[in-house]
């Protein structure tokens, strides 16, 4: 079978195509033909070995991929050949919190990825995808999809009238305005580009920053809730863009800790944290229950994830190379 490797060293230009041998499932798993993948920034962290530079290698990376189930193994009861199915970011956490051993299941870094023509997963490490959406778009849910209803609905409890604060035009970022909006809150969004700026307001942002015009932009944000704050914040960029979320924040508020995209660690204001008596939440993805939830409510609302650009199978590594130029906005997908 075709599948893309980190073979012996880390780097875009280390990702090879290669074959493999087709596996087979055994008691509890299933195996699933891919069809489509979608990329995180995780992804590129991992090729490039930022993510984890102790994972053994050689790896399949990407955790997100859609497919058809081809073959199961003894024991499987909850799909069956020829359903549609994603792959659930941590194999291992189906419900509950999330445990050690649940943390060392996450596909395309713990173990290996889906970017593959074939994949074993667990029985309880799938579930079936919304039917209105095409493949492309379902890749697009297990780890930034799962990641925003997490933070705003399992974590937050967002709820009509409350306001919410993202970051950026990534695909957390445009799930959570998504989901943000079906809840019935309103979104204040951030960007560099008054271009993306202009096309989240097209998607129901009520009001928007450009971050490079306006460097204080936790102080824009008080100003736009007349002094309040926001209920919550999205925040994917870590250190550098903490301080200004704890001045967004409103007293009793809460930072879902997302992202690392200004780097893990800095001088950040703590006593914010206290006086404002904030919650700061540390969301890493979410469980397979979590996925199911959230797709009763894509399907529902029929709710239409962002894909900005698809790339075929051969061209994975010049769709990474489009997402390390920030170019995108929402998802980047490929597919056979």
């Amino acid at each position: 079978m075709k599948v893309f490797e980190i073979q012996n060293k880390f780097g875009l230009e280390s990702l090879t195509l290669t074959e493999r041998p087709e596996p087979s499932p055994s008691y509890g798993q299933v195996l699933v033909k891919m069809r489509a993948f979608s990329l995180n920034y995780r992804d590129l962290m991992v090729v490039k070995g930022l993510y984890n530079p102790n994972i053994p290698l050689p790896l399949i990376p990407l955790s997100d991929g859609v497919g058809e189930v081809v073959a199961t193994g003894a024991g499987v009861k909850r799909v069956k050949v020829g359903d549609r199915v994603a792959g659930t970011f941590f194999q291992n956490w189906s419900c509950g919190g999330l445990t050690e051993a649940g943390s060392k299941s996450a596909l395309g870094g713990a173990i290996d990825g889906v970017l593959a023509e074939y994949v074993v997963l667990q029985e309880n490490g799938v579930v079936l995808v919304p039917e209105h959406l095409s493949d492309e778009e379902g890749a697009t849910l297990p780890c930034a999809a799962v990641t925003a209803w997490n933070a705003l609905v399992t974590s937050g409890g967002v709820k009509a009238g409350d306001t919410v604060l993202v970051q950026g035009t990534g695909g957390v970022s445009i799930f959570a305005l998504q989901f943000a909006k079906t809840l019935g809150a309103r979104v204040i969004a951030t960007s560099s580009s008054d271009e993306k700026l202009e096309r989240v307001k097209q998607l129901g942002a009520s009001d928007t920053i450009n971050y490079k015009q306006t460097p204080d932009w936790g102080k824009r944000v008080l100003e736009l809730t007349d002094g309040v704050g926001v209920d919550q914040v999205v925040e994917v960029g870590g250190a550098g863009t903490l301080n200004n979320s704890l001045r967004a924040v409103r007293h009793g508020g809460q930072i879902s800790l997302i992202g690392v995209l200004t780097g893990g660690s800095g001088e950040i204001t703590t006593a914010s944290i206290l006086i404002k008596n904030v919650r700061v939440q540390g969301i890493y993805v979410g469980s397979g229950q979590m996925f199911e939830d959230m797709n009763r409510a894509i399907a529902f609302n029929k709710i239409q994830p962002v894909c900005d650009r698809v790339f075929d199978f051969s061209d994975t590594v010049a769709a990474l190379k489009y997402m390390e130029s920030g170019s995108h906005f929402g998802k980047i997908c490929i597919h056979f």
